[in-house]
């Protein structure tokens, strides 16, 4: 892995913004203190993650329990530039890529924060109904954070499939994380399926997962 290039976010050119580093703290700061209030008062936010329809935002993230350190890489192959490397083209053993995640089958992307509580019981949930989908994949991302509070949490939950991280919550902007958890169901190829925001009772949880199940 050691010929791997850094992942780092590279936006178009026009995008960039150069902040100093105390600004970006304090909105990354701000980011997890709306996330963890919504998430602990149970307000839906304002925000639906993704729209039905749309292609999923591709990205490549270090997992957590991996060596690998730096930013999720969201630059789009459609937008990528001559010197920066689209997300998925990167790959890896310690690299979740979303294009692989969902080539060839439905996937189940889960947003949590590092704690215990609802978000990672959610994951637990997702993953029991997702054994009985044989296409099915599911994966989550973990929202900032410490890496070692992360690994805690997998390493508790005994959690086989890929969890990454989100370390300054870009990825968690674009899709619209407003309340932790949230499932972004994706059907094979990428295209967003649906989403739940907070917690998901069985009987809806197994519907998508039915539906996503037979989108392809």
């Amino acid at each position: 892995m050691s010929s791997q290039p850094p992942i780092t976010p590279s936006p178009p050119a026009q995008a960039k913004t150069r902040l100093p580093g105390i600004f970006l703290v304090v909105a990354l700061l701000l980011l997890v203190a709306y996330v963890t209030y919504n998430t602990a008062t149970g307000e839906r936010g304002s925000s639906t993650g993704p729209v039905a329809g749309t292609a999923m935002v591709q990205f490549a993230a270090p997992l957590v329990d991996s060596t690998l350190e730096g930013d999720v890489n969201v630059t789009q192959r459609d937008g990528a530039s001559g010197t920066s490397r689209a997300a998925c083209d990167l790959r890896g053993s310690e690299i979740l890529n979303s294009c692989q995640l969902v080539r060839g089958n439905p996937a189940a992307l889960v947003f949590i924060n590092s704690s215990q509580g609802r978000c990672a019981e959610t994951l637990d949930q997702v993953i029991r109904a997702a054994t009985k989908y044989r296409e099915l994949r599911v994966a989550a991302v973990v929202i900032a954070g410490e890496r070692s509070e992360a690994q805690r949490l997998v390493a508790n939950h005994g959690w086989k499939i890929p969890v990454a991280e989100d370390r300054d919550g870009a990825l968690a902007n674009l899709y619209g994380v407003a309340v932790c958890p949230q499932i972004v169901y994706l059907r094979a190829g990428g295209v967003v399926d649906g989403v739940s925001v907070g917690e998901v009772s069985g009987a809806e949880l197994n519907s998508r997962l039915r539906a996503l199940e037979g989108s392809g």
